[in-house]
C-alpha cells in the first residue's frame, strides 16, 4: 500500500514525531469505545441515569456506590493488552523518532507496551487517590474495596480519571502542548476529534507532516498530508522501517 510506504518515509525523516490518539487505538485491544454505535455510552445501563451522568463528578459525590459499580464494570478491562500499534509507538520512541504520545485513553496500554513519554489527557485507571488527604493508591485498591473504597483517613479513594464536569490537569496539558508545538510530524490516530478541549490541542501543530489514521472522517482530514483508513495497529506496525527486533511480541493480535 502506497500510503504505508509514504508513512514509513515520513517516519524515517522525523526526529520529533508526536502521536495523538483516542479510543480507536484501544478498541483493537478489545476495549470498547465510548461514542460509537456499540460503545459504552450507547448502552442503557441504568433505568434512571444515562452513562454520561454516571461518569460525572456530581454522580460520584451523590451516588458513590452506584458510581464505583459502574466504573468497575465499564471502565476497567484487566484482560486488555497492548496491540501491535502500541508496541510500534514504543519502538519509534526507543529509536529516537517519536518524542511523545498524547492520549485521550485511560487504560495505560501505551506504558504497558514500553512508551516512556505519555501525556494522559483524561488520566488513568491505573492510579487513584484519596479525595480528603491525597494519599495515592493503585487500581487494585478500588477493585478490592467494595462497595466504596475508603482511605485510612476515612475519605473516598477515587480513580485518577477526568470525569464529566472536571477540568484536565494543567501540567499534562502544558506538556502535551509543548510536545505538539515542537513536533516535526503529528500522527493523529483512532480519534473522532470531537471531544474538547483535548481535540483542540492538534491546532498547536506547526510541523511539516500531518498524518491521520482513522476509520471515519474528521475535521483534520483536509489539513492532513496523508489520510489512512486502515486499522491503526496494522498501519503503525507496517510503517516501522524494520520490525524484526521491535519487541518481544511483535506479531500479537489482541482481538482474537
Amino acid at each position: 500500500m502506497k500510503e504505508i510506504e509514504r508513512l514509513k518515509e515520513i517516519l524515517e525523516s522525523s526526529r520529533r514525531a508526536v502521536f495523538f490518539g483516542g479510543a480507536g487505538m484501544s478498541t483493537e485491544s478489545g476495549i470498547p469505545d465510548f461514542r460509537s454505535a456499540g460503545g459504552i455510552y450507547s448502552e442503557t445501563l441504568h433505568q434512571e441515569f444515562a452513562p454520561e451522568q454516571m461518569a460525572s463528578h456530581s454522580f460520584l459525590m451523590a451516588h458513590p456506590e452506584e458510581f464505583f459499580d459502574f466504573y468497575r464494570r465499564r471502565f476497567v478491562y484487566l484482560a486488555a493488552e497492548p496491540n501491535p500499534g502500541h508496541y510500534a509507538l514504543a519502538e519509534l520512541e526507543r529509536r529516537g523518532i517519536l518524542a511523545a504520545v498524547v492520549t485521550q485513553n485511560i487504560d495505560g496500554l501505551h506504558q504497558a507496551a514500553g512508551s516512556k513519554t505519555v501525556y494522559e489527557l483524561h488520566g488513568s485507571i491505573r492510579r487513584a487517590h484519596c479525595m480528603d488527604c491525597g494519599a495515592h493508591y493503585a487500581l487494585d485498591y478500588i477493585l478490592h474495596h467494595r462497595p466504596i473504597p475508603h482511605c485510612s483517613c476515612g475519605g473516598i479513594v477515587r480513580p485518577d480519571v477526568v470525569l464529566y464536569e472536571e477540568s484536565l490537569d494543567t501540567a499534562t496539558i502544558e506538556g502535551a502542548v509543548a510536545a505538539i508545538r515542537a513536533a516535526d510530524t503529528l500522527i493523529i490516530g483512532g480519534t473522532s476529534l470531537i471531544v474538547y478541549p483535548a481535540a483542540g490541542l492538534i491546532d498547536y501543530f506547526r510541523g511539516s507532516h500531518l498524518v491521520l489514521i482513522n476509520k471515519s472522517e474528521t475535521r483534520a482530514d483536509a489539513r492532513a498530508e496523508l489520510v489512512i483508513r486502515e486499522p491503526i495497529g496494522d498501519v503503525l506496525h507496517a510503517a516501522l522501517p524494520d520490525v524484526g527486533g521491535m519487541c518481544d511480541t511483535p506479531k500479537r493480535t489482541l482481538v482474537e
